[in-house]
Parts: structure tokens; C-alpha cells; sequence
């Protein structure tokens, strides 16, 4: 597996690489040691199954505030997302830049998110499942977000056919703004 170093500090994309013969595939998506060499967390508390049954379900910007922050490892198993992660750390270089990749269940690949970030993502065809590993457990009062159209973030959502599936939890999360509370990383 190849680890490529994000232009958003402590973000990674995890290039897979399987190995092929006639039966098909082995593919290695995760180390603990080879993680360790690049000083990212190593240790899930948690693993989540996202389904979605329809093409433009748009799931996000989500983040968990100290104590509970949590880095994510996150993963397309079926089907095909655009998986975007905002920059929340105030101290940042890149506080609140935006970076988005596609992920499939053909490309395999994964996306590091640290700590200090926002999380969300649109899917791009029906019925894609979106798996991610938590290093932190789930809690709800120390949940957080922002809306997925935050002009602070200008995120370049890919196009797709009719109109965006959003929960009303998402479609009213709140704008950033610089009073809010920050996220440190």
C-alpha cells in the first residue's frame, strides 16, 4: 500500500495495492506497522457501515468536539462517493481548506482523516456503502457540524441528476463562523 501525503496537513490517501491472478484479488488495506512509521493513529474503537440507497445522498460536515475528536479511516465498499474532509484547526496552514477524492469499490482506496477535521461526502451512483473505522467511540452531545454549502469552505461538490437527498439534521447545520468553538488538532 502506498501512503500519499494530502496537501491538508496529517492527511493521507491509502493507494491499495492488490495482487492479481487468476482467482482474482488480495488486497492488504491496512497496516498498524506501516501507519506507525508515519506517526498516524494506529488504534479503532469503532467501525460504521454507511448505506445509501440512492445516488446524490449527501452525508455531512460531521465532527465529534474535544474530548471526543476522532480520526477517521474511511472507505468505499460498494459502489462509488466524492469523500471531502474541511480542515477545522484553527492553527493550522490549511484551516478550513477543503479535499476531495473519489472513492469506489473498484479503486479500493482510502482516505486518512486526523483530528480537527469535518467529515461528509456525496455518493455517485445508487446503493454505495461507505465504511470508516472511529478512534474514538460515538457522542452524541459532543457532535458537531457544519453545512455542506459553507461559503467559508467552497466546496466543488460534483454535479449529479436531481436533487441532493440531505437530512434535515444536515440541511440545518449551522455556517462556520470565527466565534465558533475551535478544533484543536
Amino acid at each position: 500500500m502506498r501512503f500519499l501525503a494530502l496537501p491538508l496537513s496529517g492527511a493521507y490517501l491509502i493507494e491499495p495495492e492488490p495482487f492479481w491472478d487468476h482467482r482474482g484479488a488480495f488486497t492488504r488495506i491496512w497496516s498498524r506497522d506501516e501507519a506507525a512509521k508515519r506517526h498516524l493513529n494506529t488504534e479503532w474503537v469503532q467501525t460504521n457501515l454507511s448505506r445509501n440507497h440512492r445516488k446524490g445522498t449527501l452525508r455531512g460536515l460531521h465532527f465529534q468536539y474535544p474530548p471526543y475528536q476522532e480520526v477517521k479511516l474511511v472507505q468505499c465498499v460498494a459502489g462509488a462517493v466524492f469523500d471531502v474532509m474541511v480542515d477545522l484547526r484553527p492553527d493550522s496552514s490549511t484551516f478550513r481548506q477543503w479535499y476531495g477524492a473519489v472513492l469506489t469499490a473498484d479503486n479500493q482506496n482510502l482516505l486518512y482523516i486526523p483530528i480537527g477535521f469535518a467529515h461528509g461526502y456525496l455518493t455517485l451512483v445508487d446503493n454505495a456503502q461507505v465504511l470508516y473505522q472511529v478512534s474514538n467511540y460515538y457522542q452524541p452531545e459532543h457532535q458537531g457540524g457544519y453545512r455542506y454549502d459553507d461559503p467559508a469552505f467552497a466546496i466543488a461538490w460534483p454535479q449529479v441528476d436531481g436533487e441532493l437527498i440531505i437530512s434535515d439534521r444536515d440541511r440545518n447545520l449551522p455556517y462556520w463562523t470565527p466565534n465558533d468553538r475551535p478544533l484543536p488538532g
